[in-house]
């Protein structure tokens, strides 16, 4: 499933992408140790799989559907690094700032924000966004076919267990799990999982969404030749934060 604006919203967004960047200096999340007097700490939350290229950013827990659209824009297909920037807001209390997939070593020249071709791109504000909601504390970045057959198995799941909640009867234990096996940066009942779709070879990474439900941002880093070299999605602007 690919998508494609009409031709006027393309011409428009063309005139407008390069004020679509974020205010934040998001791209050092990643090669920092420290911003604004906070520690910043990076977790390996193991591979994305992108078999078409056709991906997006949701909510896994209530906004994944199949009548969900992707970003028009298509990218790389194949297993790519995921990357969570974690900010030491006090000690052993840490919030996840920043995820981060990388294509290639190739570094950004540029951000813009990653759209659907269907957003209202008039009249914008230079510090304006649109993002995604996040309504259960958690962000998922997939691609169309993860999220078909997560759809797929999340069907069966309820069909067996109808009196039975994802989350707490299924995912909770997950959570709890990985937070036995990698303890740092998260709570006792776990931040995130990369979770396997059980008959498939796709996973479904959930991570912790910063401060909790909200709207938050996604960029594509664009490299000099133009192409895409990663996905930021942004959690917490750092400097606005924590600069008083």
């Amino acid at each position: 499933m690919e998508n494609y604006p009409d031709k006027d919203w393309l011409e428009k967004y063309e005139q407008i992408k390069l004020k679509l960047k974020p205010c934040s200096k998001i791209d050092e999340y990643f090669t920092k140790n420290e911003i604004c007097g906070k520690k910043i700490h990076l977790i390996s939350m193991g591979n994305v799989y992108f078999p078409t290229g056709n991906i997006m950013v949701l909510d896994p827990l209530v906004g994944v559907t199949r009548g969900e659209i992707p970003f028009f824009t298509k990218v790389p297909t194949g297993v790519f690094p995921l990357t969570t920037a974690v900010v030491e807001i006090d000690k052993n209390f840490f919030r996840y700032a920043a995820v981060k997939v990388s294509f290639n070593d190739n570094r950004a020249e540029y951000l813009t924000e990653a759209l659907h071709g269907n957003e209202d791109i008039d009249n914008l504000a230079d510090d304006s966004f649109f993002g995604f909601a996040v309504d259960a504390g958690l962000g998922t970045i997939i691609d169309v076919k993860t999220r078909d057959a997560y759809c797929d198995f999340i069907e069966k799941w309820e069909n067996e267990n109808p009196d039975g909640n994802t989350y707490d009867d299924l995912f909770a234990k997950e959570f709890e799990k990985n937070y036995r096996e990698n303890p740092e940066y998260q709570r006792k009942g776990g931040d995130w999982i990369n979770y396997k779709i059980p008959g498939t070879d796709l996973a479904i990474p959930m991570f912790q969404s910063g401060w909790g439900d909200g709207i938050y941002p996604v960029y594509f880093g664009y490299d000099r030749n133009n192409n895409i070299c990663q996905i930021l999605i942004e959690f917490i602007d750092i400097e606005s934060t924590f600069t008083r």
